[in-house]
Formats: C-alpha cells, structure tokens, sequence
C-alpha cells in the first residue's frame, strides 16, 4: 500500500517510510490577535474616578457652606465632603461596574480612608508633642537636672527630667521583671492544661483586661502603703503597673501559645520527648515572636500609666535612686503634675517629658523586636557559635571514646592495628 505524500520528490512513498508531519495553526494577522491584558489591580479609570469624585465633593461642599446653606465649620465640613466623595464615587463607578463590584470598590474606599485617618491622627497627636516639646529637648540641662532648683520662674536653661526618666525606667524594670515570668507561666498552663481551673482562670484573666487602672492603684494602696506600711515608694508603683500589664500579657500569650500547631507537639511526644521538654524546646521558640509582642503590649500599658503611680509612688522633684525608700516620680505622672501650672515653662517642660516618654517606648518596642522577633530555628550569630563549638566538642569526645574503646593487637593484613575487630579467632570482635 502506497500513500502519496505532498511536497515530497518522490510521488509514492510507503506508509512505514512516511516521516512524520506537524501541521501549525494559520497565523493571524496583528489585527486580529489577542490583545495583551493588564492584570495590576489599579486602572486608570480607578485613578480618574477617585479625583473625580473629589474634586466634585469639594466643588459642592463649598457651594452649600458659602451659598446656599447656613452650615458653618471645619469638622462639618469635612464630614460633608466625605459623604458628598463616597456618593460621587458610587455613581462613577455604577457607569462601568455592576452591584457587586460597586459595593466592593466603595467599601475598599472606605477601609481605605479609616486607615490614613488613624494614620493622620497618630501622627498628627506625635508632631504636636514633640513641636511643643521642641525648645526645652533642646537644652542639655533638661536630661541631666531634676527640678529642686527650677523656680516657677526660671527659664528653660535651669531644670530638667533626670527624676522622671528614673523613675520610669526603675518602676518598668521591677513590673517587667514580675509581670513577664508569671504571666508567661500563667499562659503556658492556661494552654497546655486545659480543664474547669483553667477556663476559670482565663475568665478572670479576660475580666481582669478591663479592670480601671485607678483600682490597680487603690488595691496597692491600702494593702502596700497604708496596711503594712511600706510608704510611698517607687516598688508599691511597680507593683500596681504589675497589675495592670499582668492581664495583657497573659491574655496575647494564651492567644500565641494555642496557635502553636499541634503537630509540631505531637512530631516531639512521637520522637520521646516529655511534657515540659516539648513545651520548653517546640512550643516557646515557636511562638517566640508572638510572646515578644504580648510583653511589648503589657510594656506599653504600664509604662504610660498615671492614676497607680499617683497613688502609690508620691511626688517629688528629686532624683531617687532607691526604689524602697522615699517618693519616686515617672514621666507621666511628672508630666501630669507639671501640665497643670500656669507658667509656661513648666507646661514646655511637660511636653518635653512626653516626647521623652515616647522615646523611650519607641525604644524598648526596637529592642524587644531585636532580642526576641526572630522566627522559629532564627539563630543569632552568638547562638550559632555556640552551636558549632558544642558540635566541635561532642566530635572531639566521640573520637576520644572510639580511641580508648580500641583494643590494638598488632597489624593486620593491610599492615594497619587491628582494634575493635580483633586479628584471629577467638577475639572479641574477631572472626570465628
């Protein structure tokens, strides 16, 4: 059987010589080919809308409160123009989208606008503080003095808020040094011991969050300062921030902890490991960045609290070193005190003191992420030397192990000591 084959020399060609053919789709012309389609999510349409519908907002916002309306103020305003720019933003996109789509734009919209409010807010509050604490922050003596010799009518070259800064930093150190190891034992047992006690406990943890700092400050009080009669001192205030950051911390620890994946749990009680052991080597590192943050979050409730240092602490505008003994002042609390004078140099002072106090949150937030936000199997350069050096050890004593269990009996065939193994029969290890 012969089958001809077309653009081939020969006419007739069998079927088992044919070679093999690939037949191609006909190319279209540039015209007619698919056109390339753009798959960012932000068109140009998009953009043209949303200054569309702003500028419209503001156009009629303007018009009502100068023509036509007798509304009248900034906040009134900005609220119209807002309602105005979500309608106009509507009604643009209905002209090329469907319902769905319309709702999901403006809802993106409105996401979109609470966050750069919030953003707007807690920048806005920062830069007011640190522009009104601007002149006594630039004075050296504001870090180095206290205030016993600052009259109220001294300027800002005289005085400072070496007592606050102190007195902050001793009272944050004793409450982190109570609050962390407690807290951090009371979130391991409320995660890894589930049961009626523990469900109790949390419940009072999760009611305890909301307790008012001023009864933290009051309980410290009458069972510190006045019942066995410790005095005002900066460890009675340690202990009612301890109060107050213990709830927090506890609560985001249980949350972290129990996100921990079983699996990893049960990977280490397969392989022999104990209770505590897989707890202490799996379930901490895992979550190790998530516990940092839970102590970042009791930090920062503590440490800008007013009301337990003002019952517990005193006040007083001398630099107190001895947290046992005597009045001791913090940022906020001296930045409360001095708020309420009506010279003016003492409120720079008090803005100063609180940019001051932000500052510091700031740092303890970096250091904390530094020291504790790498992710699970995250070595350090230190930790890894330590590695290396227990591995160098271990292969050194092996060695040493192997050296000393070798029984050397003469040479062997290949002129090498024959150890372990033995040279003959009857040996241990020999060949029988």
């Amino acid at each position: 059987m012969t089958v001809t084959m077309p653009g081939t020399a020969h006419g007739d060609v069998s079927e088992a010589e044919a070679p093999p053919s690939t037949t191609l789709p006909p190319r279209l012309p540039a015209a007619q080919s698919e056109m390339i389609r753009r798959t960012s999510s932000v068109r140009r349409t998009d953009i043209l809308a949303l200054f569309g519908s702003a500028i419209a907002a503001i156009a009629v916002t303007t018009l009502l409160f100068s023509l036509l309306t007798p509304f009248d103020g900034l906040i009134g305003y900005v609220v119209v123009a807002y309602l105005l720019f979500l309608g106009f933003y509507a009604l643009l996109v209905s002209y090329d989208e469907n319902g769905p789509a319309v709702i999901d734009r403006l809802s993106t919209v409105v996401m979109h606008s609470a966050a750069v409010l919030m953003l707007t807010a807690l920048i806005s509050v920062v830069a007011f503080t640190f522009w009104r604490g601007r002149e006594p922050m630039s004075h050296w003596n504001f870090y180095t003095q206290d205030l016993r010799n600052a009259g109220p009518l001294d300027g800002l070259d005289v005085g400072g808020v070496l007592h606050g800064i102190v007195g902050t930093l001793i009272m944050i150190t004793i409450a982190i040094v109570i609050t962390v190891p407690i807290g951090l034992v009371c979130a391991v047992f409320l995660s890894e011991f589930p049961g009626k006690y523990s469900r109790f406990v949390r419940t009072i943890v999760e009611a305890m969050t909301a307790l008012p700092s001023i009864v933290a400050g009051l309980f410290i009080y009458a069972t510190v300062v006045v019942a066995l009669g410790f005095g005002f001192s900066g460890f009675a205030a340690a202990l009612a921030l301890s109060v107050m950051m213990l709830p927090i911390v506890i609560r985001a620890a249980d949350v972290v902890l129990r996100l921990v994946p079983g699996t990893l749990k049960e990977a280490s009680y397969g392989l022999g490991s104990g209770h505590w052991r897989t707890v202490w080597h799996v379930t901490l590192p895992t979550a190790r960045s998530g516990l940092t943050t839970s102590v970042i979050l009791g930090t920062a409730r503590g440490v800008g609290e007013t009301s337990p240092v003002l019952l517990t602490a005193g006040m007083t505008s001398h630099v107190n070193f001895n947290p046992f003994e005597g009045p001791m002042v913090s940022l906020p609390l001296l930045t409360f005190d001095l708020v309420r004078s009506p010279e003016p140099a003492y409120v720079s002072r008090a803005f100063g003191a609180a940019a001051l106090l932000m500052i510091i949150v700031l740092a303890l937030f970096v250091a904390a992420r530094i020291f504790g936000g790498r992710g699970p199997g995250q070595l350090s350069r230190r930790q890894q030397g330590r590695r290396m050096a227990a591995s160098r050890r271990d292969a050194a004593r092996y060695a040493d192990r192997d050296q000393r269990h070798a029984l050397p009996t003469g040479p062997g065939e290949n002129g090498f000591i024959d150890g372990a193994l033995g040279s003959g029969p009857g040996e241990p290890g020999g060949s029988r």
